[in-house]
């Protein structure tokens, strides 16, 4: 029961930090003043970035230093992080003492910035480590049980207190936080939580209570050795079957031939070098990955739409009307709201997956990209219900008012955005599953989360496009420094008609596709249809 404790305590820090950054975009344009587009852009940048150096992470925790020290390494940097966060509001080390622009000087950006990045190396280390981690050291603590005669029951009663600190942890931020009105105790609280959680950690470390997992090393590594050999080789022809190095017997597709240099045998008598040669496998499992590539670029546009969730949405509802009767709601609700709804949506794509397994990943991915339209264009038709109303109580000269419009108007478009999270999530994920080689199907989380994270980032460029274009012949950006100023209304209609866009050319993208039966049958990864793998062959 310790172990689980002990352990599970560190989730305390993921749902803590993900409450705190939820709200960062308010933190951001009330007490920064920044822009609504600059907050957002912030934002965005630091979501993409940090599910994409988990790619980075895993590698590095599979390949060099194991579960255990990158689970108090980054149990660190989230203590750090988190704390810096709340040392870089004004109280505390700012020029003046109120939460407003004038406060915020050179110091309070360099702990700022500096704690968003340790912050980022918290997520991405418990992301890859904490949960295999858990699940090697309570199985190993259940075998001790059961050698000791106790039951099944009594595993769940081991992680029943682990669970309940969980959830109270969760109502305990979706509830009370936002009632805490100082800024340095709201990211504090956090940072505090994070040290006790990493404290009672390590006391296990202390006590030789954990078991490491062994380094085995990372599959990522053979997909770079190939790489590597591929331009060894470069200036040699496209060698035939029986001169490549093939000790599994297996077929070498036509495709992305240019690959197959990395295969070529080395001359006899020569030293074996992983790293001048690869198996044949090997480099039919790097140009499945690339084969892939077209249809994972389709499922960036999905994560440029679910960047708006925690930045222009939240920031719509920052200056709305947030009584609901004599309750006044909080904006972390949105967040509970959120997450309860996606794993619903994701329910349903594995109802699908039950009734026609060969077509569920694309069929969930097409369902997915069809509720962001719908996301959009209903976000669209909220704004501008509340552009209205701002122009009709002549609000558009004060951005700190309160605009007489409930916050309860923006619960539709985040239980869209929530399913379209779930569904796309739980269908890419499916996708990966199916299609990828075995040897990176630990991969497959940080496969989707990477590819998200992706749009997320590329929602910066896609504001600054879309601001550019709407300002040719004289007209005003539609990205003004307040959101009643703005036309975000004209930005998500350009999201809804992208998303649009995006679907049509995935549908294309997959009729071309030739996808496995189920991700529980046998075989190695799914294969393109020939005329597909001929097109993707490219300069090769």
């Amino acid at each position: 029961m310790a172990t689980f404790v002990r352990i599970s305590a560190l989730s305390w820090a993921d749902v803590l930090a993900a409450f705190a950054m939820f709200v960062m975009m308010n933190y951001l344009t009330n007490v920064w003043k920044l822009s609504t587009t600059h907050a957002a852009g912030i934002i965005n940048i630091w979501n993409g970035i940090t599910p994409v150096l988990a790619f980075a992470f895993a590698f590095f925790f599979d390949a060099f230093i194991g579960d255990f020290y990158m689970l108090v390494f980054s149990s660190i940097a989230y203590s750090v992080g988190l704390g810096l966060l709340s040392m870089s509001t004004p109280p505390v080390f700012g020029t003046c003492k109120d939460y407003n622009q004038e406060c915020i000087g050179y110091t309070q950006k360099v702990l700022f910035y500096t704690a968003l990045s340790l912050i980022a190396v918290g997520m991405d280390g418990h992301m890859v480590s904490l949960a295999p981690f858990l699940d090697l050291n309570t199985k190993s603590e259940n075998d001790d049980n059961n050698e000791n005669g106790k039951g099944k029951g009594n595993k769940i009663l081991v992680q029943i207190p682990g669970l309940i600190m969980v959830l109270i942890v969760i109502l305990a931020a979706g509830i009370g936080l936002p009632y805490i009105k100082p800024w340095s105790l709201r990211f504090g609280i956090p940072a505090i939580c994070s040290v006790v959680a990493t404290v009672l950690f390590l006391t296990g470390w202390a006590w030789g209570d954990y078991i490491p997992a062994p380094i085995e090393g990372s599959p990522l590594t053979t997909t770079v050795r190939v790489f590597v050999a591929t331009v060894r080789n470069f200036s040699k022809r496209i060698p035939n079957p029986k001169e490549l190095h093939n000790e599994k017997d297996t077929r070498s597709t036509r495709s992305l031939r240019c690959y197959d240099k990395a295969a070529i045998k080395l001359p006899e008598g020569q030293r074996p070098d992983k790293w001048k040669v690869c198996d044949v496998r090997e480099v039919e499992d790097t140009k499945i990955g690339i084969s892939i590539l077209p249809m994972w670029l389709t499922f960036i546009v999905v994560g440029i739409v679910l960047s708006i969730g925690n930045t222009y949405f939240l920031e719509q509802a920052n200056h709305m009307d947030r009584k609901l009767g004599k309750i006044k709601v909080s904006i972390p609700i949105f967040l509970l709201f959120y997450n309860t709804t996606s794993p619903i949506f994701a329910k349903f794509y594995l109802y699908l997956a039950k009734r026609t397994k060969k077509y569920a990943p694309p069929l969930g991915i097409a369902t997915g990209m069809v509720l962001s339209v719908l996301c959009c264009i209903t976000a669209a038709k909220v704004e501008t219900r509340r552009l209205h109303r701002i122009r009709d109580h002549d609000l558009l000269d004060k951005p700190d008012e309160k605009i007489p419009m409930s916050i309860i108007a923006l619960l539709t478009q985040f239980m869209l955005l929530a399913a379209v999270d779930g569904m796309a999530n739980s269908s890419i994920k499916g996708f990966f599953k199916n299609q990828t080689p075995k040897s990176i199907y630990k991969y497959l989380t940080y496969c989707t989360n990477g590819v998200l994270g992706l749009g997320k980032m590329a929602s910066v460029l896609s504001v600054y496009v879309v601001g550019k274009v709407s300002e040719r012949n004289g007209k005003p950006n539609w990205f003004q420094c307040t959101l009643n100023k703005s036309r975000l209304d004209r930005y998500y209609w350009v999201l809804a008609a992208l998303s649009a866009v995006n679907l049509v050319i995935y549908v294309i993208v997959a009729c071309f596709y030739n996808y496995k039966e189920s991700p529980d049958h046998d075989g190695e990864a799914g294969e393109m249809n020939e005329d597909f793998q001929e097109k993707t062959c490219c300069c090769c």
